[in-house]
């Protein structure tokens, strides 16, 4: 029970004593006897009334200073009671409250502010619970993760998100920092970290895109040695061809000169041969920017079919298209991007070899184009290095095929990825922005 209900219970005792007894010395014949009691009874209601100012007043207020605090009601105040020692508690109390609001507010301010600047930021946040499970992720980091919603992935392990980063991420140890490279041409710096919440440690992840970054400094290192070597290649062999040629044509007028005839005509072949290699590295480098106009996807695809499909029933492959009803409208340079499918058919074409089908498909929200194939697929080892310069796993490939689509869908302002399903199809996957 609280001290406010006992000084009431004790007041009450009191006063009913005071009251018999009054009682008692009215009926009585003594006069005195009853101004006595009564000036006791005067004295006890005094008394009574400077203790609950005193003491019972003082006490009840900080009681409701301490539900105030229990309740964390930092913006209300406590009143002055009167009382020097009282007023100083209360004093006290009030400066601890304000405090304790400025610091709040602070507090708020920080993390709104700091909830704002991982909302706004390009690199990827995401951070985990104490069972590993996805907290909560930033834009970007969903964005990389190929879903829009938070609620797509809260609640969901590193190994359940059907992501190739996802999976890069868990293998990354506590306090340590990797770069990944994807089957998506995307390279990532990622950094696994912890952070302190309750007095737990919370694991996150700081995902940094540098594929731009470092695909420029790829591209002017390529550039440069394939100027290089096309000017000295191309030089060259124009100097041996000239001088073969002539050769040829002198020898060709003498009798019994046709097995020299026949080696130097070799030799002049394996010189356009060479001449021609270095050229297609060249347009690699000569990939002019896209002239872009609105035109529907499907009838681009379409096109592109009819073209590849005598290379595919060669082999015995069937295309089979699943396009949308209702064509998507893209902005893309025909031309370029043609060549683009053309690569893709063919390298999937190639990765079947004989006897399979490939599928084309289109499809809204987002405007996506998929080609998939029956081929052989693609071992995770080979995945990240899909998109670097002049990786190729054909024997005798030059690597340039796929730098092609990389150089000219990034043109494009399109995302994609290349990898191999749990359902057996390799899968090139473009979306447009």
């Amino acid at each position: 029970m609280r001290i406010k209900g006992l000084f009431w219970i004790l007041t009450v005792l009191l006063l009913s004593v005071l009251a018999i007894l009054t009682w008692h010395a009215f009926y009585s014949d003594s006069s005195k006897m009853f101004f006595i009691v009564e000036g006791v009874v005067v004295l006890t209601i005094i008394y009574l009334a400077v203790f609950y100012s005193r003491i019972i007043k003082p006490l009840h207020i900080i009681g409701n200073g301490m539900e105030l605090l229990k309740e964390q009601d930092f913006s209300s105040r406590l009143s002055r009671v009167g009382q020097t020692e009282a007023d100083r508690i209360v004093d006290i109390f009030n400066k601890m409250m304000e405090q304790l609001k400025n610091e709040r507010l602070h507090l708020r301010e920080q993390n709104h502010f700091l909830d704002l600047l991982i909302n706004a930021s390009p690199m990827g946040v995401i951070m985990l619970n104490l069972d590993k499970e996805l907290l909560s992720a930033n834009p970007a980091a969903r964005k990389m993760f190929g879903v829009s919603a938070l609620s797509d992935l809260a609640g969901c392990r590193l190994s359940e998100i059907d992501s190739p980063l996802a999976s890069e991420l868990e293998r990354i140890p506590l306090y340590d920092s990797q770069t990944v490279r994807l089957n998506d041409a995307n390279i990532y710096k990622c950094t696994h970290s912890s952070f302190v919440d309750r007095g737990f440690h919370h694991s996150f992840y700081l995902v940094e895109i540098l594929t731009q970054e470092v695909f420029k400094a790829e591209k002017k290192a390529y550039e440069k040695v394939i100027r290089m070597i096309a000017h000295e290649v191309n030089n060259t062999t124009a100097g041996i061809t000239s001088t073969l040629d002539t050769l040829e044509s002198t020898f060709s007028e003498m009798q019994d000169t046709e097995d020299i005839c026949e080696v130097l005509r070799v030799s002049i072949e394996r010189c356009y041969s060479m001449s021609h290699f270095i050229t297609n590295f060249a347009d690699v480098v000569r990939i002019p920017e896209p002239q872009t106009k609105r035109q529907p996807l499907n009838a681009v695809v379409f096109s592109c079919k009819r073209f590849m499909e005598t290379i595919c029933q060669n082999r015995d492959i069937r295309i089979v298209m699943d396009l949308s009803p209702v064509s998507p409208i893209v902005d893309l340079d025909n031309s370029l991007f043609e060549q683009v499918l053309v690569n893709i058919i063919k390298n999937a074409a190639e990765s079947i070899d004989h006897d399979g089908h490939i599928y084309i498909r289109t499809s809204h929200n987002p405007v996506c184009l998929e080609i998939a194939d029956t081929g052989k697929g693609i071992d995770k080892a080979t995945e990240a290095k899909l998109f670097s310069p002049f990786f190729s796993t054909k024997r005798g490939g030059q690597g340039i095929g796929l730098i092609f689509i990389r150089e000219v869908l990034q043109k494009h302002n399109c995302t994609f990825s290349l990898r191999t399903y749990a359902d057996g199809l390799t899968r090139f996957r473009i979306v447009f922005e």
